[in-house]
């Protein structure tokens, strides 16, 4: 029995009104428990004080919204609360039960607090003028059909899909028929025609981004999406390049992603794809190549983050400066930080998303990615969208794909179809398919197949988390993982952990009195030889969260000689992950960073001797190093494991991903999808076959009424 008491923060002076002191101990006891934030009770006490005539059940549907938003929900669902009031609460905090603190009763469940009570009992109670609108005000709150928000959630919606419906409107001078001709030439450069074979869904987006000034380009792993909007903004670059006026020559693009690691990979794509760019066809092939903008930024740093608030220095009133904005990783921008997107954009700007709509929803409140493209697989494109892009591309796809009723959000998303990375061969390809169809069968034959790229371990002892994590337990993959052959017969190196990067940081070491390019380079290698392994989890506490994990691997990875002792939290070989913006350093959220001696030279002593640095890759594509002193690092964490929410944006040679013993609401099929195509050439699961099970089963369902605002758009007129 936990013996230490546990209270909700009092922030009010004045008393409470006897009219909610019962439901406020409730919620004490809520929060003690986990089931409920302290800062969601401090909500409901505020609106306790605001309006003491308000009825209880206002309180508490203010107490839920609240905490609503920290599971990622942008609202309260009254109705689906009382359906099923356990999904209201985080009731266990992760699948882990908590004591009831001593002294404190045990606290009701919210099925029995809400037994009773109607739909219609709870809509007539938030009927309070002060406090709730149904629209446009200043109440705290909004109750929007059956749907309880706080106010500024609700207007995140509102100008979100308000946003997108005016600019999918909105005709582009490349959508004018005299343009036609030019973009099918344009097309037919950068895309070989080949008769008779598959869709070439990439040319098809390309054309449809062309035509909008709002789109979407979604896709799974390796199905082309970088490759996609270079050509792209090749297209769009020799439209304008084509111009008679000259305004168009000044088209301002840029390119972000929601965190410091996506932001590096895309960067490092898209230099290469531009490298790679057929242009022998154009007539401005060079300055298209120089035009295309390679460097990619954060979407804070894009907007102007301004410290402790949650502005920017950009919006409607001071709009970015650019033409158009491309988004990479579409799937982790949240509701607020795509309204603060919008916001931002001028009126002529066109707006492009890349990402995976399977992917998980963002971690804060919203599924935006998922949203949007919720209608994507199935296409709903117009007779006159069909009739318009065999015109500009010569492509013909599944009538199936066409509807008479498709809106005009339909019109700009396309889904990439066909993988480039993962063959019919790949069980990495097919196990993620499975998984992302919530098909168990297909699930198990891929593992009992067996496919040359994906294992099984289970169950993971200590012995077993040994050989996984310290070597990659490539005895788990056909011939060890040996003699693999990729695109053009190029060897695949087998599965390798932690000994590979830690084995080579020690051997590749220059001499303390090497010059510092030889540090750089070395540094270099070792980043490169971290990401060739990485150990994916669900959760965050327990002995299987990545809190509990690190300390075990660390200690596993000493047991092997492979790690020195702890200095001060510090060691040679110290993975770490960057878990906030620090703009002073140049350290963006996501960003990772192994912990290296360097030889340094004090002005007291001439001799150099070994300090401690970490080293990040500059992720300006040119291999550069950043060394920072570990002392000015304040938010880090050991990264030996990582959750799978952490892991968006990454790509690792292989992945481990460990699922908890006993299913979790945390565990979905988003999560493992998700986990499952971080790898690039080996996937290991670590789960036992029921959790497995259970977690395909179940998806992620966040609460909002962004894609019924959508869905209501005007259909197409056809």
């Amino acid at each position: 029995m936990n013996t230490t008491a546990v209270s909700s923060p009092r922030v009010f002076l004045s008393p409470l009104p006897a009219r909610h002191t019962p439901l406020l101990a409730e919620l004490d006891r809520w929060v003690a428990q986990g089931w409920l934030r302290a800062l969601d009770r401090s909500f409901a006490a505020f609106l306790s004080q605001q309006a003491p005539d308000a009825d209880p059940l206002l309180i508490l549907g203010a107490a839920l919204a609240s905490h609503q938003l920290g599971r990622g929900h942008a609202c309260l669902d009254l109705r689906a609360a009382l359906a099923d009031a356990v999904q209201a609460l985080s009731m266990p905090p992760e699948g882990v039960a908590r004591d009831t603190p001593e002294g404190m009763p045990t606290p009701t469940p919210p099925s029995t607090l809400l037994a009773g009570v109607t739909l219609a009992k709870w809509n007539k109670a938030l009927r309070h003028p002060a406090l709730v609108a149904a629209g446009p005000g200043a109440t705290p709150l909004v109750h929007a059909g059956d749907r309880l928000y706080l106010r500024r959630y609700w207007q995140y919606e509102i100008s979100v899909s308000e946003a997108i419906a005016r600019r999918v409107a909105m005709p582009t001078p490349s959508a004018a028929p005299e343009a036609q001709a030019g973009l099918a030439a344009a097309l037919d450069a950068l895309f070989e025609r080949r008769d008779g074979a598959a869709t070439d869904w990439q040319k098809i987006a390309c054309a449809i981004a062309v035509k909008q000034s709002f789109s979407i380009i979604t896709g799974g792993p390796g199905t082309g999406k970088t490759t996609t909007v270079v050509r792209l903004l090749a297209v769009l670059l020799h439209l304008a390049l084509s111009t008679d006026d000259g305004t168009a020559r000044r088209l301002r693009i840029r390119l972000a992603a929601p965190t410091g690691k996506a932001a590096a990979r895309l960067n490092e794509s898209i230099a290469g794809a531009v490298a790679r760019l057929p242009l022998d066809g154009l007539p401005d092939a060079e300055a298209l190549r120089a035009s295309i903008p390679t460097e990619v930024t954060t979407v804070h740093r894009l907007l102007g983050s301004r410290p402790d608030t949650r502005h920017f220095r950009h919006n409607a009133r001071n709009p970015l400066p650019l033409d158009l904005l491309v988004l990479d990783e579409a799937s982790m921008l949240d509701l607020e930080m795509m309204a603060s997107v919008f916001a931002a954009l001028p009126p002529h700007a066109r707006l492009i998303l890349l990402g995976d709509k399977d992917q998980l929803a963002s971690v804060e409140a919203g599924a935006v990615l998922g949203d949007l493209c919720a209608r994507a697989d199935a296409g709903h494109y117009s007779v006159d969208t069909a009739a318009w892009l065999q015109a500009v591309t010569g492509e013909f796809f599944d009538p199936e794909l066409c509807d008479a009723k498709g809106t005009p959000l339909d019109q700009a998303v396309v889904k990439l179809r066909v993988s480039h990375r993962f063959s019919a061969q790949s069980g990495i390809g097919q196990l993620a398919e499975a998984v992302n169809a919530g098909n168990d069968f297909a699930v198990q034959r891929t593992f009992d197949k067996p496919y040359p790229d994906v294992s099984r371990q289970w169950p993971v002892d200590d012995a077993t988390l040994r050989r996984l994590v310290v070597d990659g337990a490539p005895e788990g993959f056909a011939g060890q993982g040996r003699g693999r052959v990729e695109h053009g017969n190029r060897q695949v190196a087998p599965p390798v952990g932690y000994r590979h990067y830690l084995t080579l940081m020690r051997e590749r070491q220059p001499k303390i009195d090497a010059p510092q390019p030889d540090f750089d380079a070395w540094a270099q290698e070792v980043l490169t030889a971290y990401g060739q392994f990485q150990l994916l989890c669900a959760l965050r506490s327990g002995p299987q969260g990545v809190e509990g994990l690190n300390l075990r691997i660390a200690a596993l990875l000493r047991a092997e000689g492979l790690l020195e002792g702890e200095h001060g939290g510090w060691y040679p070989g110290r993975p770490v992950l960057v878990t906030r913006n620090d703009y002073g350093l140049g350290l963006m959220n996501g960003d990772v960073g192994v912990t290296l001696s360097l030889p340094t030279t004090l002005p007291s002593d001439p001799h150099p001797r070994w300090t401690l640095r970490v080293a990040f890759a500059t992720g300006d594509g040119k291999g550069g190093i950043h060394w920072v002193l570990p002392s000015r690092l304040r938010s880090v964490e050991t990264v030996f494991a990582m959750t799978v929410h952490k892991s968006q944006g990454s790509e690792f040679t292989h992945t481990a991903l460990l699922l908890p013993e006993r299913p979790s609401p945390i565990v979905t099929r988003e999560l493992v999808y998700t986990g499952i195509t971080r790898a690039r050439h080996w996937f290991t699961l670590a789960a036992a076959p029921e959790v497995l099970r259970t977690a395909i089963a179940r998806r992620v369902d966040r609460v909002g009424g962004l894609a019924a605002r959508l869905g209501g758009l005007r259909a197409v007129e056809t």
